[in-house]
């Protein structure tokens, strides 16, 4: 149904920063039409638990994503990602408390 993902690293930073949280929709009906600029968590098996931002579906070979940061991890070096690998659908992002000054 819905989970909640802390994330850890700059990957889609400045959008998504480190500390942050993230809410996602992980049923079927949410993840059954995931669409080009929707965030979605996924498990690479090489990797590990990663976020991204869907540039692209092609129905044969499945997602390719990108991250906000220019030296993010991608597709590039990952590879489409299928659907299987997804976990959820950003549905929420909370911000972490930031310190003035």
């Amino acid at each position: 149904m819905f989970r909640i993902f802390r994330i850890v690293g700059d990957s889609m930073s400045p959008e998504i920063a480190n500390g942050d949280y993230v809410v996602l929709a992980t049923s079927p009906r949410f993840l059954r039409r995931l669409q080009p600029g929707q965030v979605i968590v996924f498990h690479h098996p090489a990797w590990g638990t990663l976020i991204k931002r869907i540039q692209r579906r092609d129905p044969s070979l499945g997602y390719y994503v990108v991250g906000a940061h220019p030296e993010s991890l991608d597709s590039r070096k990952l590879g489409y990602i299928s659907r299987e690998q997804v976990i959820g659908r950003m549905i929420a992002h909370i911000r972490r408390p930031r310190r003035a000054g």
